[in-house]
């Protein structure tokens, strides 16, 4: 073990240490207070013994504490007030010992022990603020209080300010905050998150799949660098689909809603958003409003055996919903061979409904695999090797919605043998062998569908920098 990482493993003692001294000097104090009355007496000749062991854990949980510090996850000017409150507060413990042992007039004692009763309930107080937030006595309410709130008119807000934002504020700001800032990474403000932490760079605008925040989030609950970690409260698949559009359209931060490219799927969450309703409240019999791709009906648990081996092998396995069995498989993180995962996939196909191969290599067999998910509504197989031959086996999935192939070799004439797929709503082309000339044909093929060819076209307002040349 090298000297950082030591220092690492003394430092994170802290919060074990912290909680000894914190127990004991308060009930020392207790029992000195309740000599006052003889029929307690019987506990004095415990309370210097128990002054000695507090003093020995505040004496510990400072240099724990210190050591701690030096990683710079915390807000400096509040980790020093806490560290210098710790550090009063150990030599308070000290001078009551010395009290005991040089047997100074009791009214002193408890004088004493009063004062070390409120130098621990405010260093307390303190180091709470540092890890859970300096609002975190009142946080439950204040959430309580702006719980679903709606949006008055959602094409008109800020596409960061009114919907990125208070997602981050519920689910990162008590690890990535003004108070705390785990691994250098704060998101609080614009210039931070584009600073990005110790990892590098928190997005990459125009590309959510790359951006290390929405690869952390995507991971696997049970991932030490999951985010949020697993005890803390997740993200919905709205959250995380809110966070990935913004970031796939350029991350501005001060862009109106209205003036992002929104898919039908998009449209649907910023209606929710518009009426006050999460996306993802359960209803009636299962059906999960606002999420049209999720099926109205119930579904059995999925295998755990074949979960498990997909998240042993990199894969993002995650229910699309609170309390659902629906499953989100996204590949984003497999590097083991495809073609052999793959297989597993047919194990859980009444539980997948939106599957994600982006980059990788399929092959004909994979391929067949896939079809067999029946009750898929989304997949994206972008840049992948994929041809007209290949996506004609994708025929059988009649619930699929959108289908993402952009980055592919699929030409217009495959495409548009997939037009008895009748409730796709979202087909993404760009940057595949579709020409220009084929899209009137496409568009005839798919009247209810929306043909993303990747060309938008971004609106041009009066207050909007011109450049003009001569």
């Amino acid at each position: 073990m090298d000297l950082s990482s030591l220092g690492t493993f003394i430092g994170r003692l802290h919060p074990v240490l912290v909680h000894l001294p914190i127990g004991i000097l308060l009930l020392a104090s207790l029992f000195q207070l309740l000599t006052v009355k003889n029929r307690f007496a019987s506990l004095q000749p415990a309370v210097p013994v128990m002054f000695f062991l507090g003093m020995c854990g505040a004496v510990f949980s400072c240099v724990t504490g210190y050591v701690l510090s030096l990683n710079g996850e915390y807000d400096e000017e509040l980790t020093e007030q806490h560290e210098w409150m710790g550090i009063v507060t150990a030599v308070a413990s000290i001078a009551l010992c010395l009290l005991y042992r040089f047997s100074v007039k009791i009214f002193i004692v408890r004088i004493a022990s009063v004062v070390i009763v409120v130098l621990v309930s405010f260093t307390g107080h303190l180091g709470g603020s540092l890890t859970h937030g300096a609002d975190y006595l009142t946080l439950a309410s204040a959430k309580q209080e702006n719980k679903a709130m709606p949006i008055s008119s959602v094409q008109e807000a800020g596409a960061y300010a009114d919907i990125v934002k208070p997602i981050l504020q519920a689910k990162c700001y008590s690890c990535h905050g003004e108070s705390k800032q785990k691994g250098k990474l704060r998101l609080d403000k614009e210039e931070f998150i584009l600073k990005g932490g110790e990892d590098g760079a928190a997005l990459k605008a125009g590309n959510a799949d790359e951006s290390g925040m929405m690869e952390r989030i995507l991971l696997p609950a049970d991932d030490k660098d999951h985010m949020p970690p697993k005890k803390k409260p997740q993200l919905t698949s709205a959250e995380i689909s809110m966070l990935q559009w913004w970031i796939n359209s350029g991350a501005d931060f001060n862009k109106k809603v209205k003036e992002l490219p929104q898919t039908d799927a998009i449209k649907s969450a910023l209606a929710a958003l518009a009426s006050g309703v999460a996306e993802e409240e359960a209803s009636g019999a299962g059906e999960v409003k606002g999420i049209s791709d999720v099926p109205a009906a119930p579904v059995d648990a999925p295998d755990e055996k074949a979960v498990k081996q997909l998240k042993e092998a990199g894969a993002v396995v995650l229910p699309v919903a609170r309390d659902s069995h629906y499953l989100l498989v996204n590949f984003v993180t497999v590097n083991s061979e495809i073609d052999v995962l793959v297989k597993l996939l047919p194990l859980l196909k009444e539980q997948i409904i939106w599957l994600k191969l982006d980059d990788k290599k399929l092959n004909d067999a994979s391929l067949d695999e896939i079809a067999k998910l029946e009750k898929l509504t989304r997949l994206s197989i972008r840049y992948t090797a994929v041809n007209d031959d290949g996506l004609a086996k994708l025929q059988t999935l009649q619930q699929l919605q959108s289908l993402n192939l952009a980055g592919t070799k699929v030409t217009a004439q495959g495409v548009i043998k997939l037009n008895k797929l009748t409730s796709l709503k979202n087909l993404y082309l760009y940057c595949t062998e579709v020409k220009g000339a084929d899209w009137s044909s496409l568009k005839k093929a798919f009247p209810s569908a929306n043909l993303d060819s990747g060309k938008y076209q971004v609106p041009t307002f009066a207050n909007d920098t011109t450049v003009v040349k001569f």
